[in-house]
């Protein structure tokens, strides 16, 4: 009797303990961010794996980025589906030369988790030929800092360099060249000359890239307080590349536009150190198109439409 006492004593215990004891609450994921590759001037790819999933289904996961530290879902992120385990996450609709912080994310019933911080910088903004470009963002734009000198359409396409006046004046192809046709004087300070014809392929810039719009043009000055004052605020400032007086002149947006001057629809070369003239990308009917000037004695940037055979520098803007 006395050892059948001890039996259901003990029995009883171990129910009491049975009873007593919980499941382990689920908690937050774990998870670690994989390497950057890949990296171009706007994306890279890199990813995640998640090594524990809190006891909880994971409803989202993806990578967040920021040029911050620390970047959260608040910031850019991706939605790479849903589970455990590593998965893949493509970045894109960077600024080229940029630093970038990344982490991955997952986020179950209990919260949202962040693995580890990846450091990487964007690649810079290269044509086709090689040529490198600084870039500049003003308002929601993103342009380049440097006029285009580029020889070769984005598609492989040779463009065809023209140096004699008559050739310039009669060509419908699209053509390059460059100041008083010397590429070693001037070409890798004010870039090349295009005719429209050029301008016309939409193969001009490099991928993602453009020729800016009529309209793109007048968004950036309306951004800077319109057309009387812009070109101040875009001009480099100083006499290094503009003659004096340089009107107005601050490069507050870091534009830096240069007085590239340019080419006449029969060929001959005006205004280096005193003009700098852009093409847009908008007709104007079939036989003119819009460009914009600044200059050396006044804060204007000045709206024009030209002959098609007309040379001028180019600034590309990013796609949006």
């Amino acid at each position: 009797m006395k050892n059948l006492k001890i039996i259901i004593t003990v029995t009883c215990m171990f129910i009491m303990v049975l009873a007593c004891k919980k499941e382990d609450p689920p908690g937050p994921p774990a998870l670690t961010t994989e390497a950057i590759s890949d990296i171009t001037y706007s994306g890279a790819t890199t990813g995640g794996t998640i090594t524990d999933d809190g006891g909880e289904v994971i409803t989202t996961r993806g990578v967040c980025w920021s040029t911050s530290s620390t970047p959260t879902t608040a910031d850019n992120k991706t939605e790479d589906g849903s589970g455990s385990g590593s998965f893949i996450s493509q970045i894109n609709g960077l600024d080229p030369e940029t630093p970038y912080y990344v982490r991955a994310y997952a986020v179950n019933s209990v919260g949202t988790s962040y693995g580890n911080e990846v450091l990487f910088t964007s690649e810079p903004l290269t044509d086709i030929d090689g040529n490198t470009y600084n870039t500049v963002s003003i308002g929601t734009q993103l342009w380049m800092q440097e006029n285009l000198k580029v020889t070769t359409l984005n598609d492989g396409t040779d463009i065809a360099l023209v140096e004699d006046n008559d050739a310039w004046f009669q060509t419908d192809d699209p053509g390059y060249s460059w100041y008083d046709n010397d590429e070693n004087a001037y070409g890798n300070t004010y870039g090349a000359f295009y005719n429209w014809y050029a301008v016309n392929t939409g193969k001009l810039c490099p991928d993602g890239w453009h020729v800016p719009t009529d309209d793109e043009w007048t968004a950036l000055t309306d951004y800077l307080g319109g057309e009387d004052i812009a070109g101040g605020k875009l001009k480099e400032a100083g006499s290094d590349h503009w003659l004096s007086p340089n009107t107005g002149a601050t490069n507050e947006t870091g534009f830096t536009a240069l007085p590239g001057g340019y080419r006449s629809n029969g060929g001959t070369y005006y205004s280096i150190q005193t003009r700098g003239s852009w093409h847009t990308s908008s007709a104007d009917d079939q036989t003119y198109v819009w460009r914009r000037d600044m200059q050396v004695n006044h804060e204007r940037v000045d709206r024009w439409h030209n002959n098609k055979n007309f040379g001028f520098s180019v600034r590309c803007v990013k796609d949006q």
